[in-house]
């Protein structure tokens, strides 16, 4: 998708320090792959102890009796 966007100069300057890329494009999709992985990590948070693995599950004992069989 192509557009135009005025950027703030410092900001730029400043991402420039950290992120290992040459252009502004580079620099502004590597901010918007970042910045989605950050939201679908923070949603994959919110589903802690939404379900999942019952308390009562035994990891432990599930591997030793693998080994024994």
């Amino acid at each position: 998708m192509r557009t135009n966007i005025e950027l703030d100069d410092e900001l730029v300057e400043a991402a420039f320090r950290y992120a290992p890329v040459k252009t502004k494009r580079e620099l502004v999709q590597l901010a918007l792959r970042e910045f989605v992985e950050h939201h679908r990590r923070r949603d994959l948070r919110e589903l802690r102890g939404k379900g999942g693995i019952a308390g009562e599950y035994e990891h432990k004992a599930l591997r030793e009796r693998g080994r024994s069989g």
